[in-house]
């Protein structure tokens, strides 16, 4: 009887080991280093903000991203077979959150790195409040933001270009440049 106690008992403990090795992996996003980090979509540095996002791979790949929608847009042309874990940062206090956990805030005229207008937060509470504090908006899970239409905000990206060239102009260097005859191209020096 003692050695069918003890078999039973290896048998359970064997049964328990493999199973919690075949266990869930588990994700933790990495830090975001501001000197080194592009969004893997749009190229752009990927600030240590409550815009950036990332997907950690299944084999362990860190892939950083500016904007939500810019993680989206990599889904789309990637597929998700190959994610780990997708992660967002709450907007009111930076901290990561998982992906399918968070609450969302969207408005096309929100203003957010790449004018998709989607902002995480950890509650739904926030997230209502965030929208009750703009006056306009809609609350959405990460179930919705599967039929959600990512849009860029055009209108918000060229004012943001244009803020852009214009900051480009006045500075020091276009204004020696201007001074120095380049950029006059057509006019007699």
């Amino acid at each position: 009887m003692k050695m069918k106690s003890f078999n039973a008992m290896l048998l359970v403990m064997v049964i328990v080991l493999l199973t919690s090795a075949c266990g869930a992996k588990e994700y933790k996003p990495q830090e975001i280093n501001e000197e080194t980090d592009k969004c893997v979509i749009c190229n752009m540095a990927v600030k240590d903000d409550p815009y950036a996002t990332q997907i950690i791979t299944k084999d362990g790949q860190s892939l950083k991203f500016d904007d939500i929608g810019c993680m989206n847009e990599w889904k789309v042309q990637n597929g998700t077979e190959t994610v780990g874990a997708e992660f967002v940062r709450d907007h009111n206090s930076g901290n990561w959150l998982k992906y399918e956990t968070a609450y969302y805030a969207y408005d096309a005229e929100y203003v957010t790195p790449m004018a998709y207008g989607v902002i995480a937060f950890e509650s739904q509470a926030a997230a209502q409040a965030y929208i009750t504090e703009q006056g306009k908006g809609e609350l959405l899970s990460s179930a919705d933001l599967k039929n959600h239409k990512w849009e860029v905000n055009r209108d918000m990206m060229d004012m943001e270009n244009m803020e852009m060239h214009n900051e480009s102009m006045h500075s020091d260097d276009s204004k020696e440049e201007m001074e120095m005859g380049h950029g006059t191209e057509g006019k007699d020096s």
